[in-house]
């Protein structure tokens, strides 16, 4: 099992390329990000090139309203948003673009939007050979969130038929809101383009809390995973290096090794 580091949660005491060099010094193998629009993209092309770390994805940028796409009257903003983020991750060879939706507080107007703007989003990323993720976000951390449930953007991606299209697997953010992770994970496997973990209810470390993830983890194996897995959590202490145990230690459990 591989993963990836979140350096949008971690190693935040950093500029942005250095944390793709801390992410290598500490064995992860490939970094995702949140919002580098700030940083010169040949900076953390430069720091992908020596550390040898793919970026996975980046997001499209969060507005006011945690995202565009679903909202309303918000249709330029949403398709200036999705453009950057392509571009950006086009210049620095990242895989994928996560297309945040926003809080709408749902509706009809709010749906057919998000999907009229979902549309412009893989066909942008298209042309770059980008992936587009969409990421199901829990109501206690981002209260009227559009799309909170695996099944609903389970049922866009069939809907839309995009090859590209994917649904980014948060296990925290699932288990908030609907658990069951492992019977999600079988029913929608074919959908699901990238998956992240942290701990529950904290956000931190995910060795502890109430999802037991080097089981969950075997069954992402066993359902033919080979990706990294995204490690989007929160540090305990606020150092990255003070927890970071679990990494070797979920290795070692998960290749078989004491």
């Amino acid at each position: 099992m591989r993963f990836s580091a979140n350096i949008g949660f971690l190693y935040t005491d950093l500029p942005l390329p250095e944390r793709i060099r801390a992410a290598k010094a500490d064995g992860f193998d490939a970094v995702e990000c949140h919002f580098p629009y700030e940083v010169d993209p040949g900076e953390i092309k430069a720091a992908m090139d020596e550390t040898g770390l793919p970026m996975l994805g980046l997001n499209t940028r969060p507005g006011e309203s945690f995202g565009y796409l679903a909202m309303p009257g918000q249709e330029t903003e949403a398709r200036a948003a999705i453009d950057e983020a392509v571009a950006y991750a086009a210049r620095i060879g990242a895989g994928a673009v996560h297309v945040m939706a926003g809080k709408s507080g749902g509706g009809t107007a709010a749906e057919r939007v998000y999907r009229e703007n979902l549309r412009h989003a893989c066909d942008a990323a298209g042309t770059e050979g980008l992936t587009v993720l969409i990421e199901p976000i829990n109501h206690r951390d981002a209260p009227g969130y559009h799309l909170y449930t695996v099944e609903h953007g389970a049922e866009i991606i069939g809907g839309l038929e995009a090859d590209n299209l994917r649904l980014m697997f948060d296990c925290y953010h699932t288990q908030i809101m609907q658990g069951d992770l492992v019977t999600r994970l079988r029913a929608h496997r074919e959908v699901i383009g990238h998956v992240q973990i942290a701990a529950v209810p904290d956000r931190g470390e995910p060795e502890a809390g109430e999802v037991h993830y080097l089981n969950l983890l075997r069954e992402l194996a066993a359902l033919g995973w080979t990706a990294p897995v995204g490690a989007e959590y929160k540090p305990r202490s606020g150092k990255v290096s003070d927890g970071i145990s679990w990494l070797a230690a979920f290795r070692a459990a998960l290749n078989g090794r004491k």
